[in-house]
């Protein structure tokens, strides 16, 4: 069902990842992960007391085997849709989130011709069905209404528990993230007293994830370039009660060497702005080798600004939701051979090894959806010599 236009230079780049796997990798780019993941948020409740609620109101959830806080849903289908004959187009993102059983807001409405009460598919662009449900709202109000549910779904492709419906959600007691992303706070593991930087932090997972590793006591700042990602993590961070523990700027922080001067951090967050071909259920995508390129240039920016405000031994996480070694061990070396910085072995290991031939290889950290049922996902530890 995916659609891909990918050029031939960037399927040989992931040729070079997965060789003669690489059809399997695109094939599995249309489907969900196999397990919703959540973080709960420790310091308002525990994982076994969520759990209990949820299992208590006939929710099938379960305890992640490894991370003490992460805790998942069974990603279940798919599933055949009922057809309707009337259809609502959704772009890009909100079809995909429509796959797994979101309603359709009117911020993701493209067109169609409904009237509230009828029964509707959902369709990507392509008229792909995804979803089947009952129109909110009637289409010629779509531009007169900014917000608001367009169609309750009833039935879609795949099902997974509606989070942000749960009163624990509501309540900032869970916060939906990729397993792969809350071991990259687990690597940082700050402590009391330590400067932690985040640096491409919206929309705020990892930020609020090292408050609470923290227990609150490391000073946390928290970077963006966009004003309204920045009042967007603002307002999570409010909801999971912790806007009080992290200090938040509209910043590009490719520059905090400069713009900040004064910042000397004790840990490093990274995870700059990259392809997301990692990022599934992905229904379609366009990108050209030369996308990569770019990509893995401006990535280096941020770990070149990163190594000159971390602290003599202290440590850096890079990690993208991508799989090409362009942005993922090319940059790594980059920052070996140019920063000086060093790969460090981390605490534990969990997923696939890097590719690439340098001894420390077996340091890095790789997720592939096709082997491990995760989003597409690279982590480094770096450290800086002291």
């Amino acid at each position: 069902m995916s659609r891909l236009n990918y050029d031939l230079q960037l399927i040989d780049a992931l040729r070079r990842v997965y060789g003669d796997s690489t059809q399997c990798f695109l094939e599995s780019l249309d489907k969900p992960p196999s397990r919703y993941y959540v973080r709960v948020n420790t310091l308002r409740t525990s994982a076994e007391y969520i759990i209990s609620k949820l299992r208590g109101r006939g929710i099938e959830v379960y305890r992640d085997e490894f991370l003490k806080e992460a805790i998942y849903f069974p990603v279940k289908g798919p599933y055949g849709i009922p057809p309707t004959g009337k259809f609502v187009v959704a772009d890009k993102k909100a079809a995909e989130s429509v796959m797994l059983g979101s309603d359709l807001y009117v911020p993701g409405v493209m067109g169609g011709d409904f009237r509230k009460g009828d029964e509707v598919n959902v369709v990507t662009p392509f008229k792909e069905v995804v979803a089947y449900g009952i129109a909110e709202i009637n289409s010629s109000d779509i531009g007169r209404v900014g917000r608001g549910i367009a169609v309750k779904v009833l039935k879609s492709m795949y099902e997974v528990v509606k989070i942000r419906e749960l009163p624990e959600f509501m309540e900032g007691l869970i916060y939906p993230q990729s397993l792969p992303s809350m071991i990259v706070g687990n690597l940082v593991s700050p402590k009391g007293g330590e400067v932690v930087v985040d640096m491409c932090a919206a929309p705020g997972g990892k930020t609020g994830h090292l408050v609470e590793l923290s227990l609150r006591k490391a000073s946390i700042y928290a970077f963006d370039h966009s004003k309204k990602k920045v009042d967007q993590m603002v307002e999570e961070l409010s909801r999971l009660g912790h806007a009080g523990s992290v200090r938040v700027f509209k910043a590009d922080s490719r520059y905090l060497h400069l713009d900040f001067s004064w910042l000397r951090a004790d840990k490093v967050v990274v995870d700059p702005p990259c392809s997301a071909l990692g990022v599934v259920p992905k229904l379609y995508d366009s990108k050209h080798y030369s996308d990569i390129k770019v990509l893995s240039n401006y990535q280096f920016q941020f770990l070149k600004t990163a190594a000159k405000i971390v602290r003599d031994g202290g440590l850096i996480t890079y990690s993208t939701c991508t799989v090409t070694i362009e942005e993922c061990e090319e940059v790594v070396e980059r920052a070996v051979k140019e920063l000086g910085l060093k790969v460090v072995e981390p605490e534990f290991r969990l997923g696939s090894i890097g590719i690439t031939s340098a001894p420390w290889g077996a340091y890095l950290m790789r997720f592939h959806p096709h082997i491990h049922r995760t989003p597409g996902y690279f982590i480094a530890l770096l450290k800086r010599n002291s």
